[in-house]
């Protein structure tokens, strides 16, 4: 299918790194992150959750590393992942230095926290020894005391100073591989933020609404936040912040991209709210065929519909669709065609292998064609 003109977002222009084997920026996918919650001392369990992160679908996560325990515990966990792995560090330096040895793709400071600029030049000398990246993470929690006399309050001005400030720095020892994140709690204080240092340089741009919430008000806070901001073709990486396992800020990060026509991995379901037309229990299957639909990585759509009133019009659009009839039956729709009926007690079951099978087409048509795999 087309896509409309109304659809259509034009991305803003930025400079590309690298991430490990990742790119970020300029004509690369918008990428998703996540950051693991495990003590980073556990390597055993850090790279279980590492491994969660990667089935589902994370391109780069990012551990903590609060002591020298940590960084000592790095390499065997960036040897054991599949996706890069970046070094997020506060107050000490050393630990970005030490990280740097291990392995670690990138690195993650604060201006606000990381100390002098001569601190900060150390840092850049162990990133362009050891070729990693960095990000200079700007959050208005913990901003520099002049910045705050200076404006009394956290500000989007003042966030975008601290960015710049800190780019600069980096600037000046002739290092330039790096993105930047302004992120606040307030949404209106992180898009203003960001929209302002959009317009102020063209490095690439890590979004996020930080200290979101719940899983609930987070996912909520962060797709207004989030999804205005790449509405308006702003932003390159994101990584959703919930207090919650850190698989569904992954989930959540492609449900955004997938939302907005940006990126598209896995099974997009489309399906109604369910009222008193229902026949069938819609709510409760949707839910079933969520989870029972996780491990399809194809990009492929879905509609799960409980009545003929938008039900066939839904499944036009989808490559499987299921519309709620009577007498205990509904119609499956293949590539947006009425092809059977289907008895509800049935339908789970049913549906999970017509999304199955119709993935393993598209894959298949994909190889025959040897058309590229689009980043999931």
């Amino acid at each position: 299918m087309s896509v409309r003109p109304y659809r259509d977002i034009h991305r803003r222009k930025s400079r590309k790194i690298r991430v490990g084997n990742v790119e970020v920026g300029g004509d690369a996918p918008i990428t998703v992150q996540s950051m693991t919650n495990t003590l980073t001392s556990d390597a055993a369990a850090t790279i279980r959750q590492i491994k969660a992160l990667e089935a589902a679908g994370a391109d780069i996560v990012r551990v903590s590393c609060p002591d020298e325990d940590s960084t000592a515990a790095l390499q065997s966990i960036v040897r054991a992942a599949q996706v890069p792995i970046v070094a997020d560090i506060h107050f000490h330096y050393k630990r970005a230095i030490e990280a740097a040895k291990a392995g670690a793709a990138c690195l993650r400071i604060n201006p606000g926290n990381i100390g002098s600029a001569a601190r900060v030049r150390e840092v850049v000398q162990a990133a362009k020894d050891h070729g990693l990246s960095m990000r200079i993470g700007v959050n208005a929690g913990s901003l520099e005391k002049e910045l705050l006399e200076k404006y009394g309050e956290p500000c989007p001005e003042a966030m975008v100073e601290s960015a710049l400030n800190h780019a600069r720095i980096l600037e000046d020892h002739d290092f330039r591989e790096f993105k930047i994140s302004v992120k606040a709690s307030d949404v209106f204080l992180a898009v203003a933020a960001y929209q302002g240092l959009a317009d102020a340089c063209d490095y690439p741009l890590h979004l996020g609404v930080t200290e979101a919430g719940g899983l609930m008000s987070g996912t909520v806070k962060s797709s207004i936040g989030i999804g205005s901001l790449l509405w308006a073709g702003v932003g390159d990486t994101i990584r959703v912040s919930l207090s919650a396992d850190p698989v569904e800020e992954i989930r959540v990060g492609f449900d955004i991209l997938k939302s907005l026509g940006l990126r598209h991995r896995g099974v997009n379901v489309v399906a109604c709210p369910s009222c008193a037309r229902q026949g069938f229990d819609v709510i409760k299957t949707v839910a079933i065929l969520e989870d029972r639909l996780k491990h399809i990585t194809t990009p492929m759509s879905l509609s799960i519909i409980g009545c003929v009133v938008n039900g066939p019009g839904e499944a036009r659009e989808t490559d499987v669709g299921f519309t709620g009839g009577g007498a205990g039956a509904g119609m499956v729709y293949i590539a947006g065609k009425p092809h059977h009926k289907m008895d509800n007690d049935r339908l789970v079951d049913h549906i999970v292998e017509l999304c199955e099978k119709r993935a393993a087409e598209i894959e298949a048509e994909r190889q025959k064609t040897r058309e590229p795999q689009p980043a999931t």
